[in-house]
């Protein structure tokens, strides 16, 4: 298109594109607007996602929707989740995911609430807050162009109403596996795809499996992983297929014949290889991927939707700080380095279990029988150890830490706490303060004078002592937007020292 046609065309400008409105995208966009940061946020879609896709809401992500005030919406809509059982004879009925993080987070557990709920809650929490989704819009061209006298973006969008030029400061591509800002960037997406085909299935009626719990399979051919949807054997199954071209009614009856599970009906069906990807690359000038369009992997371990949701969350706020002035711009690197590592090490666990379960043959169905057979009883008993608490974190994934200091460089007193780097445990009151998406420092069980901080830093907010010992008294400690520790300065009668915290504020690129 000539430069006289583009000049012609109808105009948006805004401070954020968001290309893609599945649960990355909105997330995003919701973030961004309550931080009063303009956005736009565009999807080829005519409306939310209506079918199910991904289920498991983690811990972490719950969080994260107690602080935009959503919690309670995804608790009175969801089915819990709180146990895992292994085989048909687990002892105690299987694994408390529950007990595994009880007293860690606010929300033990997880909850089954479909993609499409998600998206319903998110898309009418962007409403609220002032922000329409552009559906119907796809994505036709993306010009970066950062070091330009624009220094941004220019989008065209193909809508209804015809072509639309939109200009932005910035762009985030969260538009899936098939990333169309992602190929417009040409980073490349490395990984494998799994030999094996799966199958997936929401039945109704389901027998043989126990009640507001995930359960895993083994037969002698195939294995199953199973997700409660709701109560009277509501399920999703996902299971390894015999073969790669199987239809609905040989699934079904492999799950009957090798795994004992019948039932009653059919929601939907159907069938696909496991891709383990990353981008090589989560930022290129000024675009950005999130959520599947920067990583995708298996979905049993109910990991994806969530880290593509908090992909969103850790990146809106760091543009809405660097926007609003609070951060150097040079602090965008950050988003990378923090959540790509999440990504690869997601990608690679998976991609290694998968490996091996994923193969069909008689002598890896033999190993899965056995290991499942010694992990059924062996899961309660290890797992009831603080290994178990490490492991209910993970998949919680509020145990993710960022490193804030380079690896072999000497660690500054501020990072030397164990809490710097870690999201925000819980202690009684401290969640509030949270849901004003603000920098903050906050003291445990003790007191601390104000000290020469930026005017939007909030705080200091005092809190009662840590009574798991995980956040110190006599410690003022520096939280970001997202709720992670930032840094942790000793209080010496009532006051740190300005030395330190300016090296700590500088550390993390905050403008003083």
């Amino acid at each position: 298109m000539d430069a006289v046609r583009m000049a012609d065309l109808p105009t948006t400008d805004t401070d954020v594109l968001v290309v893609g409105a599945g649960p990355t995208g909105l997330m995003a966009g919701l973030v961004l607007t309550r931080r009063g940061v303009p956005v736009a946020v565009a999807d080829q879609k005519a409306g939310p996602t209506r079918e199910s896709r991904a289920l498991a809401v983690q811990a972490r992500t719950m969080e994260i929707y107690d602080q935009l005030g959503l919690a309670d919406q995804v608790l009175s809509g969801a089915y819990p989740a709180l146990r895992m059982q292994i085989g048909t004879d687990s002892p105690r009925g299987g694994v408390s995911i529950a007990d595994l993080q009880q007293g860690d987070t606010r929300f033990p557990g997880i909850q089954i609430f479909e993609q499409s709920a998600n998206e319903q809650l998110l898309s009418g929490a962007l409403a609220a807050a002032g922000t329409e989704v552009l559906w119907r819009h796809r994505l036709v061209d993306l010009i970066d162009d950062t070091g330009q006298a624009h220094d941004g973006v220019v989008a065209l969008l193909d809508g209804p109403a015809g072509l639309v030029r939109v200009r932005a400061r910035w762009c985030i591509g969260a538009d899936g596996a098939r990333s169309a800002v992602r190929r417009e960037l040409d980073i490349p997406f490395e990984g494998v795809t799994d030999d094996a085909t799966f199958w997936v299935a929401d039945l109704r009626g389901v027998r043989g499996l126990p009640d507001n719990a995930m359960a895993a399979r083994f037969g002698d051919a195939t294995f199953a992983v199973a997700f409660p949807l709701g109560p009277a054997g509501h399920t999703r199954l996902v299971a390894l297929a015999p073969r790669d071209d199987i239809g609905q009614d040989e699934a079904l009856a492999a799950a009957r014949d090798d795994l004992g599970l019948t039932h009653d009906e059919v929601e939907w069906f159907s069938s696909y290889r496991v891709h383990h990807r990353v981008a090589t690359a989560f930022r290129k000038g000024s675009v950005f991927l999130a959520g599947d369009a920067g990583h995708v992997h298996s979905p049993v371990g109910g990991q994806g939707m969530n880290t593509g949701l908090q992909d969103a969350h850790n990146l809106a706020l760091l543009l809405a700080d660097v926007r609003q002035e609070r951060l150097e711009s040079a602090a965008l690197d950050r988003y990378e380095r923090e959540r790509r590592p999440v990504a690869v090490m997601l990608v690679k666990v998976t991609d290694r279990l998968f490996g091996f379960v994923g193969r069909r043959n008689r002598r890896t169905a033999l190993v899965r029988r056995r290991v499942s057979g010694i992990g059924a009883h062996l899961a309660p008993r290890l797992l009831s150890t603080r290994f178990g608490r490490r492991v209910g974190g993970y998949l919680g994934q509020y145990r993710i830490r960022y490193r804030f200091t380079a690896k072999n460089a000497p660690t500054p007193v501020w990072a030397a706490d164990r809490a710097v780097g870690l999201r925000l445990p819980p202690v009684p009151g401290n969640d509030v303060p949270l849901r004003t998406l603000a920098w903050q420092v906050h003291t445990y069980g003790t007191e601390a004078v104000r000290p020469d901080l930026p005017v939007w830093i909030e705080g200091p907010h005092r809190f009662p002592a840590d009574r798991k010992g995980r956040l110190q008294t006599g410690r003022l400690y520096l939280i970001r937007p997202d709720g992670y520790v930032a840094a942790s300065l000793p209080i010496d009668s009532g006051h740190v020292s300005a030395a330190g915290l300016r090296d700590a504020l500088a550390a993390h690129q905050l403008r003083i």
